[in-house]
Parts: C-alpha cells; sequence; structure tokens
C-alpha cells in the first residue's frame, strides 16, 4: 500500500495577515485545500476547535492546510468575508471561497466537511490503510502490519492510532522495549487518547511480577482450592503479563462472582486493566463488559 505526502511545499499550519492573504490563501489554494480559521483570542470555542482543526489538517497528510488569521489584527479580510463571529472556517480551493461554517465543530464534523469540499484525499487514504492494518493484525500478519503502520507514521507522524498500532504490533511479537519507544513518539498532549493509553496498559500489565510465576504450579493450586480467591488473582496476573487477556478475565470474573469488592476492589480494577490493554473493540472486552454489567446489576 503506497502512502506518499507528495510535494506540498511550506508548513501545513501557518498564521497570516491581510498583507499575506493572498500568498498564504488564494495562490495556496492552488496546490491544495486550504482552511482559513478565523479566530480571536478572547473566543472561548475558538480555543477549542483550532486544535481539532490542527489534528484533522496534520493527519491528512497535505491533503489540506491551515491557515489562522485574528481578527483583532487583522480585519481587513475578515470584513471582506463577512466574518460576524468567530470562530469562522473558510475552504479555499483554486483560488476561491467554496464552503465554510460557524462555531465548534467536532473531529469528526471537520472530516465530514474536508471530504465534501474534496480535501480529504490523503486523510481517507490513512483510514483504509489503518484499517487494513487492524485486519492483518487479527489475522496474525504482523509483517503486514508493521509495514503498513510504518507508512502511515511516515506520511502522517502524529496519527496517534498508526503509532498505538505500530507499538501493539511490535509488543505482540515480543519486543516491548521497541513498542515502548514508538510510544514515545506520541505527542505528549496526546498520550492521554484511548489508543495510546491501551498499550501502555498492556506494557504495564506485562511488566507484572507474577510474570515468572509458574502457571502449571498456581492453575493446581486453585483447581485444588477453587475458592482461594489470592491464588485465582494472581493468576489471572500471570495470564495478564502474558497476553493471555481471555484467561485472565475469566478468572477475575470468577472471583466477582464470589464477591464483587474482593479485596477492595482489586479484582474489579484488575479487570479494567485488562479491557484497556485489549482495547475496547476486541471480543474479551466486549463480552467481559457484558459479564461484569450483569454481576452489577443483579
Amino acid at each position: 500500500m503506497d502512502i506518499s505526502t507528495g510535494g506540498v511545499a511550506g508548513a501545513l499550519i501557518s498564521d497570516s495577515t491581510d498583507q499575506r492573504f493572498m500568498q498564504d490563501v488564494i495562490e495556496a489554494s492552488k496546490d491544495s485545500v486550504v482552511l482559513v480559521d478565523f479566530w480571536a483570542p478572547w473566543c472561548g470555542p475558538c480555543k477549542q476547535l483550532t486544535p481539532t482543526l490542527e489534528k484533522v489538517v496534520n493527519e491528512a497528510g497535505g491533503a489540506v492546510r491551515l491557515v489562522k488569521i485574528n481578527i483583532d489584527e487583522n480585519q481587513g479580510v475578515a470584513g471582506q468575508m463577512g466574518v460576524r463571529s468567530v470562530p469562522t472556517v473558510f475552504a479555499f480551493k483554486d483560488g476561491k471561497p467554496v464552503d465554510g461554517f460557524q462555531g465548534a465543530q467536532s473531529e469528526s464534523q471537520i472530516k465530514d466537511f474536508l471530504k465534501r469540499i474534496g480535501g480529504g484525499g490523503m486523510a481517507e487514504q490513512i483510514e483504509q490503510a489503518l484499517a487494513v492494518a487492524q485486519q492483518a493484525f487479527q489475522g496474525g500478519d504482523l509483517t503486514q502490519a508493521a509495514e503498513i503502520y510504518s507508512q502511515i507514521v511516515q506520511a502522517a507522524p502524529d496519527n496517534v492510532e498508526a503509532i498505538a498500532g505500530l507499538a501493539r504490533v511490535y509488543f505482540a511479537s515480543g519486543d516491548a522495549d521497541r513498542a515502548r519507544a514508538i510510544i514515545d513518539m506520541a505527542p505528549e498532549d496526546q498520550k492521554s487518547d484511548p489508543a495510546i493509553k491501551s498499550v501502555l496498559t498492556a506494557l504495564e500489565l506485562s511488566g507484572d511480577g507474577t510474570s515468572s510465576d509458574d502457571l502449571g504450579e498456581l492453575r493446581a493450586t486453585v483447581e485444588a482450592n477453587p475458592d482461594d480467591c489470592e491464588s485465582r488473582f494472581e493468576l489471572a496476573k500471570a495470564l495478564s503479563a502474558k497476553s493471555d487477556h481471555e484467561g485472565a478475565a475469566d478468572q477475575l470474573l470468577m472471583i466477582l462472582e464470589k464477591d464483587l469488592d474482593w479485596n477492595e476492589g482489586a479484582a474489579k480494577e484488575q479487570l479494567l486493566k485488562i479491557f484497556e490493554a485489549a482495547g475496547p473493540k476486541a471480543d474479551v472486552s466486549k463480552s467481559g463488559r457484558r459479564r461484569l454489567s450483569a454481576l452489577l446489576f443483579n
């Protein structure tokens, strides 16, 4: 799968003025779609919208640029464009404004807006590549998954889903150190993203000290005394350290069937970590949450 950023010149995100508008927007829009974000320092919704715009533009891999204009300092173009409130965003293509919107928008709404005006080419390609990489990973083809994720990261270095996916591939192949190094590539403000947190939790579980325990001995202890919740909990930790999330979840759910608040909620807390490590779309997370809900609300 060939993912390329092409030869787009200039910064993808920049500030502009009335004097540079012709060069930064009109001329630039002949090469790629240019979003013009009219904003003001005192505008609360602007502070919500602009970071989302920047994220979408970075992930589009050069298919679209973002030009930000402070209307307090540049009233000429804003007046000509009829800007009455901020934030207001206009999309320019081939030297002309083709569409726009006012007010804060969600990430998905902005992506839909770009698709509508034909500015989501690279973003759409990246989305398709992510789907193929995920399918390869789930099918056990770690080599193909790694290749595709690597291409996406090269084209869109801030794509958190690709960074997390590549880290998860290395973790699955047994290279936890490389997985941690990949996670470190994620921007600091995106380290709390669910995809990143999922891999971090998986790494945390894999480093649990119980991973060195003999699984056979733990299993024998639990089989001999099914009511020994402490040994069952250690078995669950050992299984999760080996990335056997399903086996670990089963053991923890057995503890919770006996006592929902066992050890001040330790079993429940460990189970939630497993769900996070596996990811919300994993079968073990979906089925495990259903089983947990049945216990909580029965």
